[in-house]
């Protein structure tokens, strides 16, 4: 593991991303004293309303007139929340089903590995918004629609690993001594397939964010007044291109959190398998 995090450091890219995502963790850990104005996630004040940037407010005014510095720093923490909540559920569907199907070979593998394909099948943003659609629309929504939506790509992973793994001889020699499944599933199989997980999960934060942005902006995902950054370049739509400060810089949070995600999940599956590394040279 130490070896893992020294090659992960060594990479610029990788400790870039590795510094974005830290960076976005303090700052959701502390937004209500980092904002300038943490009432602002609830309050108008229409007299201020649509204000270019200055020393009195660094990222301006949206349309009614809240402090946009003060909502970045606040949707950061409903990013993350969002992000780890989608991930964990993903993986508590995905890993059981990745390990039972790549266990053995027959028909209960066969149809978990069939309904994963018909989950893969559809475009995740598609069956989201599908999803999104059946129920209320709100922030729960969209962190349902994606959960259910992505434990199919952990169940592949866990899947693949299982598989490759399952051959092995310290798991013939377990058997051999008579291990039962479950202990040689569990404490020896997923071990070795967390740093495969730990890839998917890393990238997969990534891209819920992006994805719950979007259900944000097509009015699925979070719901005004919440401080979230796909809601307010949606908001932002009809003030443009007069008030561009408005959506750019809800827009670029969005776009440095996700590239932090990206770069850190890249990083993490070269430290975990440095062939991939050699191969690319």
């Amino acid at each position: 593991m130490s070896a893992a995090l020294a090659r992960l450091l060594r990479d610029p890219v990788s400790a870039l991303g590795l510094g974005i995502v830290l960076f976005a963790v303090v700052v959701a850990f502390f937004a209500p004293y980092l904002a300038p104005y943490p009432e602002d996630a609830y309050e108008s004040h229409l007299l201020q309303r649509l204000r270019p940037p200055s020393a009195e407010f660094p990222f301006g005014t949206d349309n009614l007139g809240r402090d946009i510095l003060s909502r970045v720093i606040l949707g950061t923490r409903n990013a993350l929340v969002v992000a780890v909540s989608v991930v964990v559920a993903a993986m508590a569907i995905g890993i059981p089903v990745g390990l039972v199907a790549g266990w053995r070979d027959n028909w209960v593998s066969d149809v978990l590995m069939r309904l994963t394909d018909v989950f893969l099948a559809v475009p995740q943003l598609i069956l989201a918004l599908a999803l999104g659609q059946l129920m209320r629309p709100g922030i729960e929504t969209a962190m349902v629609a994606l959960a259910l939506t992505y434990w199919p790509f952990f169940a592949r992973t866990v899947f693949a690993e299982t598989r490759r793994l399952r051959g092995a001889l310290f798991v013939d020699a377990l058997a051999g001594i008579g291990a039962r499944p479950t202990r040689i599933l569990l404490l020896h199989v997923l071990p070795n397939a967390l740093p495969a997980v730990l890839v998917r999960a890393t990238i997969g934060m990534g891209f819920t964010i992006l994805t719950a942005a979007i259900l944000g902006f097509l009015g699925v995902g979070a719901a005004p007044p919440s401080p979230d950054w796909g809601l307010a370049v949606a908001e932002a739509r009809q003030h443009l291109p007069e008030a561009w400060w408005f959506p750019t810089f809800p827009g670029l949070a969005i776009l440095l959190l996700v590239l932090g995600f990206n770069l850190l999940g890249d990083g993490l599956r070269d430290a975990a398998d440095p062939r991939l590394r050699r191969s690319r040279r």
